[in-house]
């Protein structure tokens, strides 16, 4: 299975959950995403889910000027975005226990 279409189905979730840990730039929320082991994520992917979840109301964010080239334009998260958070959190932990279950019965472990 390839991961960059696991990637697609929880990206919203990673990208929230990153940014709930602390607002970020968008190549911030990147970097953090692959410190953390989503390895192929990718630029253009995150970029584009932060605008979505801006524009559903889920994020702010602000403009601060930068010493180093052009302004950074940082993503917090706020009530709506917790509530989507803790949502597709819920989910995603039912899904991956019934995934672990399912694989465990069959003998295949982490």
């Amino acid at each position: 299975m390839e991961t960059t279409q696991l990637i697609k189905g929880v990206l919203d979730l990673a990208v929230l959950s990153v940014v709930a840990e602390e607002d970020g730039y968008g190549y911030d929320v990147v970097r953090r995403l692959r410190a953390a082991g989503l390895d192929e994520v990718g630029d253009a992917s995150v970029y584009g889910t932060l605008r979505r979840l801006y524009q559903a109301g889920a994020l702010t964010s602000y403009v601060v000027p930068s010493d180093e080239g052009p302004h950074r334009k940082y993503y917090g998260i706020n009530p709506v975005g917790r509530d989507m958070l803790r949502t597709q959190g819920k989910t995603w932990r039912s899904f991956a226990a019934t995934m672990d279950e399912l694989l465990t019965k069959v003998g295949v472990s982490a």
